[in-house]
C-alpha cells in the first residue's frame, strides 16, 4: 500500500506541504489544477509548477484527482469529441511528469452531494452530512449556493463556472436515461483508454457519491453489479477503479470488503473512509475507526492486505476537529489520525503474516 494525501495546491489549501511531509508513511500528493474548467486541456507549464512544488519536499505526484469530464461527454452531444481530444492532450502532458493514475468520475452535474457541510457529532466535532428528507424538497440552486458559496477555497465538483448553467443541464439530462449514460461512458472509454495505455497511465473511475439518484439524475456506478458492468465496457487493465469505501458504504447493502476481493486487480486507487448510515437513508461521515461508523474498515483493510494490494491509497474525508479551519471534509488533523489508524491495521496484518510464515517454516 502506498499512502498519499489529497492537496489542493498553493493558495488553495490551508495545509502546507511541509505538514503533509510530516505525516508518517505519506509519500505523495493527490492533486489537480482546480482552476482549469472541465473540458480544457491542462497547460504543461502549470503541471510542471506543481511537480516543482512537490519535489521540494520529496513528494511524488503519481495520482491526479480529478481530470473532470465535461458535461457534453456525459450528455453524448456532438461537441463531446473536441472535449475528448482535450482530455487526451491532458493525459499526454500528465505522463511527462510521471503521473501513473488519473481518478475521475462520470456523475451528471454534481460531483458529490451533501445537505450539511458542518453537521455536529456527539463529540462536538463536525462532518459532512446527507439528509434524505431534506434533499427531496430542496431546490438544487439552493444547494449550489450553500456549497459553492461556503468558502473562498474551491469546492471540487461545485465550480461556479460550471454550475451557472444548472437549469439548462437539468433540462438536458431529462432526455438521458441510465442506459444512455452507460453508452456515453463506453464511448468515452473507447477513446481514452488506448491513450492512457500508450503512456502507462491507469484510469480509475470514482463511484457515485452518494450511490443513488439525487434530484432525478441518473447514477450508474453504485454497487458491485454496476462495477462489474463498467469493467467489461473496455476490459483492459488500464480501465480500473478508485474504490471509495465511503461513497459505496452510504448504501448499507454494499459490502465493500467483498468488492475489494472481487476487483483487486483493477483497483488502482483506494479511498478509505467511514460513514454512519441511518435507517431513513441519512448518513454522516465519521472518524476512520470501524466502531464509529457502519463501514467495516478493518475488514476492508484485511481484504486489501490479503489481496497483496500495492496500489495508492489515501484517507478520504475526515471530520473537522480541534477547532481547525479547513475545507469541508479535508482538514489535516482527522485525516492524519485516519492515516495512523490505517497504518496501525496494516502493520499488524504484516506482523501476523510474518509470524505465520515463520510458524509454517518450523
Amino acid at each position: 500500500m502506498r499512502m498519499v494525501f489529497r492537496w489542493f495546491g498553493e493558495g488553495n489549501d490551508l495545509i502546507p506541504l511541509d505538514y503533509v511531509k510530516q505525516i508518517p508513511g505519506v509519500e505523495g500528493i493527490v492533486w489537480a489544477l482546480h482552476d482549469i474548467p472541465a473540458g480544457e486541456a491542462w497547460p504543461l507549464e502549470r503541471i510542471k509548477e506543481v511537480k516543482e512544488q512537490a519535489d521540494r519536499y520529496g513528494l511524488h505526484l503519481d495520482v491526479v484527482e480529478s481530470v473532470n469530464v465535461h458535461e457534453d461527454i456525459k450528455l453524448g452531444l456532438p461537441s463531446r469529441d473536441q472535449y475528448i481530444e482535450n482530455y487526451k492532450t491532458t493525459i499526454r502532458r500528465l505522463a511527462e511528469v510521471g503521473v501513473k493514475v488519473i481518478c475521475y468520475n462520470f456523475m451528471p452535474v454534481f460531483d458529490w452531494t451533501r445537505t450539511d457541510l458542518f453537521k455536529e457529532l456527539e463529540d462536538g466535532s463536525t462532518a459532512l452530512f446527507f439528509e434524505h428528507a431534506k434533499i427531496k424538497d430542496l431546490d438544487p440552486l439552493e444547494l449550489v449556493d450553500k456549497i459553492a458559496g461556503n468558502s473562498t477555497l474551491t469546492m471540487p465538483g461545485w465550480e461556479p463556472e460550471r454550475l451557472k448553467y444548472l437549469s439548462t443541464l437539468f433540462e438536458q439530462y431529462q432526455e438521458v436515461s441510465e442506459e444512455d449514460l452507460w453508452q456515453h461512458l463506453r464511448y468515452f472509454l473507447e477513446q481514452i483508454i488506448p491513450v492512457a495505455e500508450e503512456h502507462n497511465i491507469k484510469m480509475a473511475i470514482h463511484p457515485d457519491d452518494p450511490p443513488f439518484s439525487v434530484f432525478g439524475l441518473p447514477r450508474i456506478i453504485v454497487n458491485k453489479q454496476s462495477i462489474e458492468r463498467f469493467l467489461t465496457l473496455v476490459d483492459r487493465p488500464a480501465n480500473g477503479l478508485t474504490l471509495c469505501s465511503g461513497s459505496l458504504g452510504a448504501n448499507i447493502n454494499n459490502d465493500v470488503a467483498e468488492m475489494v476481493r472481487a476487483f483487486a486487480d483493477r483497483i488502482h486507487f483506494a479511498h478509505i473512509r467511514n460513514v454512519k448510515t441511518y435507517e431513513n437513508g441519512d448518513f454522516i461521515e465519521t472518524s476512520h475507526r470501524s466502531a464509529d461508523g457502519t463501514v467495516d474498515v478493518l475488514s476492508i483493510m484485511k481484504a486489501y492486505h490479503d489481496c497483496g494490494f500495492t496500489g495508492y491509497a489515501r484517507p478520504d474525508h475526515g471530520r473537522h476537529i480541534w477547532g481547525e479551519t479547513c475545507r469541508p471534509g479535508y482538514g489535516l488533523y482527522d485525516r492524519g489520525l485516519g492515516i495512523m489508524y490505517l497504518w496501525g491495521i496494516w502493520d499488524m496484518l504484516e506482523r501476523l503474516k510474518k509470524e505465520g510464515s515463520h510458524a509454517d517454516g518450523q
